[in-house]
């Protein structure tokens, strides 16, 4: 007895080890931006004045009116800029948002609470970004997978989406050449409710070895209570419960359970809020800084935790290159084995998969993740395949679960 728990104790010293030595390294991390932050523009900026101080003495000692002169030259060449300027603003495609913005309050049933939808265009506290017309191809500016940074692009064969869906918002994405099939204020801030859980279990992933996979967590008041006061929906894990960090896993994405993604950052981080920074440092990795923030690990609604149906992609993307969250996004059913705290076993479905089963469409949905607030409505972050090709689909504020599975089947059935 003395063993095991001389065992027990020895894991929770090296797990409270690798906690503070995140957290090390988070602080240097942290030092090293806001030394880069502070002292890299002020020298760029000094080297930008020297060379216009070198640019205009050169300019001056160089300029004549004569045949020899310069100023011909410089006015040709401003003439040359110009005319390359305007050939750029004649090819430059705008693309228009036909979607309208929306307003809610109510309560959220899949990480729920309260608050006022931020009217699409405007600035809402924190600077979050409005959501105007977009002028420019999204993520055009991003650099490839190579560089951790995802981007895929409109083009004049972008199909904008109206009514044959039932979703307000809604994007169709060909992974394969990165370029954006249809879409439907798909670059619009909304609420992403549970589909926040994606960013969840990659950012787990990324920071769990393989090999503590079996390591286990008891299950505390502090894990439940975020989702009892919010009233989100639950793995079914019970309070003082010896959990494996796979289920955890599993029943973050399958039930949507809060209780496990809690979990998982309590885990990875010590708290829910320092997991939450991790969140949003990948989120600026991929590239989705400008247009997403999340406050929390769940879903729960907040006013400061949005992202668009583009970002959300971009999102289910990068956990699609790791092997452990393609695994579980794309698992039907996961049961956890009979014990006293579940004499029957405890099973966890993904109910979009195995009702989007049921529908007749072009090739087959591989994996998802759905998600449901008041402001949100039904939503679901969706990737498939159609012979060669691979597609995501992610759809925003369906009437209902129905609806929602219906507008990606048909969105896979016309143009996957």
């Amino acid at each position: 007895m003395s063993e095991d728990l001389n065992n027990e104790e020895e894991r929770r010293q090296r797990h409270r080890q690798r906690i503070e030595e995140m957290q090390r390294s988070k602080r240097r991390q942290m030092l090293f931006r806001r030394c880069v932050s502070r002292y890299v523009p002020a020298a760029a900026g000094l080297l930008i004045l020297s060379a216009l101080v070198f640019g205009t003495i050169k300019n001056f000692h160089g300029r004549g009116e004569g045949p020899g002169g310069t100023g011909g030259q410089a006015e040709a060449l401003d003439k040359e800029t110009e005319g390359a300027g305007g050939e750029k603003e004649q090819e430059e495609i705008l693309w228009r948002e036909d979607t309208p913005g929306n307003t809610g309050d109510g309560t959220e049933k899949d990480g729920q609470g309260s608050g006022s939808e931020v009217n699409p265009g405007s600035e809402g506290p924190g600077g979050r970004p409005g959501t105007g017309d977009q002028s420019e191809n999204p993520g055009e500016d991003s650099k490839d997978k190579a560089d951790g940074k995802y981007s895929a692009k409109k083009t004049t064969a972008t199909k904008q989406l109206g009514d044959e869906i039932l979703s307000e918002y809604a994007i169709f994405i060909d992974r394969d050449d990165q370029s954006v099939l249809a879409e439907k204020g798909g670059f619009e801030i909304i609420n992403p409710a549970s589909m926040t859980k994606i960013l969840t279990v990659l950012v787990a992933a990324e920071h769990i070895a393989e090999e503590d996979l079996e390591d286990t967590i008891i299950i505390t008041p502090e894990i439940t209570d975020y989702g009892y006061i919010h009233k989100c929906s639950a793995a079914g894990f019970a309070k003082g419960e010896e959990v494996s960090i796979r289920d955890l896993f599993y029943g973050t994405i399958l039930p949507s359970g809060a209780d496990a993604a809690v979990g998982l950052a309590v885990y990875v981080s010590g708290d829910q809020d320092s997991f939450v920074e991790l969140m949003n440092e990948k989120l600026k990795e991929l590239g989705l800084s400008g247009t997403a923030h999340f406050t929390n690990c769940v879903g729960v609604y907040d006013e400061d935790h949005y992202c668009s149906a583009y970002d959300m992609a971009m999102i289910l993307e990068a956990a699609l290159d790791n092997a452990l969250c393609r695994e579980i996004l794309s698992t039907r059913i996961y049961t956890i084995p009979e014990k006293e705290e579940h004499p029957e076993g405890l099973e966890m479905s993904n109910w979009f998969l195995r009702r989007i089963e049921d529908k007749e469409y072009e090739g087959k949905v591989l994996g998802g993740k759905t998600g449901y607030v008041e402001q949100s409505g039904s939503c679901a972050a969706s990737f498939g395949e159609n012979g060669e090709r691979n597609y995501i689909c992610v759809t925003v504020k369906a009437g209902s679960p129905f609806q929602c599975v219906n507008d990606h089947a048909l969105l896979y059935q016309t143009y996957g």
